[in-house]
């Protein structure tokens, strides 16, 4: 046997081995610290607007406050304030249930995205740094997805 060959068969001998197993870990912890990430950003991005419905309901109600805000202080051209009250208090609420369960995740985050552009452009344009981070994360989970964590994955998965 040349020593080329035993170093050859030593070297795949040793990727299914204790280096392949070491480099199987590795790789499933790299994709283990995405799936973290991506889920992070689902229950933070999905209580930032969920905590900011609950602001606008007092029990299964709007709040007076609510209206009074989209009327004077928001102000949405094109749509009614009454009507823009109750979607965004409505897709504030589901929209972040949507993510935190990973079901319609890419659905619900271009859905918030949309919301976030609407504020940035005509209710709160100085809050730019604030809506960008916003917008950061949901883009990310708009191109990427809801991760292995998600109910997304669990469907797709039994899809084949």
């Amino acid at each position: 046997m040349s020593l080329e060959s035993s170093s050859a068969s030593s070297t795949s001998s040793s990727r299914s081995g204790i280096a392949g197993k070491l480099l199987s870990v590795l790789v499933w912890l790299e994709n283990l610290r995405m799936d973290a990430v991506l889920i992070l950003m689902r229950i933070v991005i999905g209580a930032v607007f969920f905590m900011s419905a609950q602001t606008k309901v007092d029990g299964f109600a709007l709040k007076e406050s609510t209206f009074f805000l989209f009327e004077h202080e928001y102000a949405l051209p094109l749509v009614s304030p009454v009507l823009a009250a109750y979607l965004a208090t409505f897709a504030e609420h589901f929209f972040p249930l949507m993510l935190w369960l990973g079901l319609g995740s890419r659905f619900a985050a271009l859905g918030l995205a949309v919301m976030t552009l609407t504020i940035q452009l005509f209710v709160y344009p100085d809050a730019w740094v604030t809506h960008g981070l916003w917008m950061s994360s949901l883009l990310v989970l708009v191109l990427q997805g809801p991760g292995r964590l998600s109910l997304d994955h669990l469907i797709r998965a039994r899809q084949g």
